[in-house]
């Protein structure tokens, strides 16, 4: 283990990560207003604390080290966190409350942010502070106040509330509409079926529940977000398998279409979810009861 005073100082990893940026030792020291001998220094000490050489020179290049490389993306990363916490502390006073929001991209971008764009209005004192959350994480609520999940609302040490069951239609361009439909029940090898990585079951299963031959049902273009999906689908790639809720916005504008009515019931449902100890902590009660107002939202949860 490195001992607290062999940690790099965030000099030595500005210099670093200036340097393996520009590969110019002088271009860093003018980016960080320093002399060129302060940055070497800085980088010197830095490979003597790692005992690894960040930088090779090349014909008089520099270049980086396969190490060094891998290292810049931890830098990076370190250096990012650094900036992100200086200017969430810049953007508080003394009165102001932050709520920690983590969610999937798509249920984000189509649901979330939309839905609370009049929180701040209402209570200008919290903060909201969105993540985006990928992959369900069994530790996720010690990284932030709320998450919202896609699961059957089980999970250990959690309060889940929830919010909608999620049904599954087909969507694409109304150009394609009329040939889909000319065919009197979908089949998967006369259409490009645009698959979602998360779900990568679902064609197959939507087939199946209909008694329809599902054998080519995993094929086509695959993409790893329900958005990614819902663009490939007015993008004219073909017909997207995606959650009703998401494809609601396109579809009422026109812009997508269902071409089948079948509408395949998920496994699961969303949830609005946040630690057992936290449930009293004022600023996450408000916002539940803020979600709770949605008229599409039954509460099963009656803790707050």
């Amino acid at each position: 283990m490195i001992s607290r005073h062999q940690t790099p100082s965030i000099t030595a990893l500005q210099c670093f990560e200036a340097a393996a940026r520009h590969l110019s030792f002088t271009l860093a020291a003018q980016e960080l207003h320093l002399t060129q001998s302060a940055v070497s220094k800085q980088i010197a000490q830095l490979e003597a604390s790692l005992h690894t050489q960040l930088f090779s020179r090349i014909r008089k290049r520099l270049t980086l080290s396969p190490a060094g490389a891998r290292y810049l993306v931890h830098t990076h990363r370190i250096l990012e966190s650094i900036e992100q916490a200086s200017l969430e502390m810049l953007s508080h006073d003394i009165e102001t409350e932050t709520l920690t929001i983590a969610a999937h991209p798509s249920f984000g971008a189509y649901w979330l942010i939309p839905y609370l764009s009049g929180f701040y209005q209402s209570h200008p004192h919290i903060e909201l502070l969105f993540v985006d959350l990928l992959q369900p994480q069994e530790r996720i609520h010690t990284q932030c106040d709320v998450a919202f999940l896609f699961g059957q609302g089980n999970w250990e040490g959690v309060n889940a509330l929830k919010l909608f069951d999620e049904g599954m239609i087909a969507v694409c361009l109304p150009d394609l509409q009329p040939e889909l439909q000319a065919t009197s029940t979908p089949h998967p090898k006369a259409t490009t079926l645009i698959q979602c990585g998360s779900r990568p079951s679902a064609w197959h299963q939507y087939f199946l529940e209909q008694n329809l031959d599902p054998t080519y049902s995993y094929h086509g273009p695959r993409f790893a977000t329900w958005s990614a999906c819902i663009q490939a689908a007015l993008s004219g790639y073909g017909v997207a398998l995606v959650p009703h809720f998401l494809a609601a916005p396109a579809l009422a504008e026109g812009k997508l279409v269902r071409p089948w009515d079948y509408e395949l019931a998920s496994q699961g449902s969303y949830y609005l979810t946040y630690a057992e100890h936290e449930a009293n902590e004022p600023a996450l009660r408000q916002f539940i009861h803020w979600i709770k107002a949605n008229p599409c939202i039954k509460p099963a949860d009656h803790s707050i």
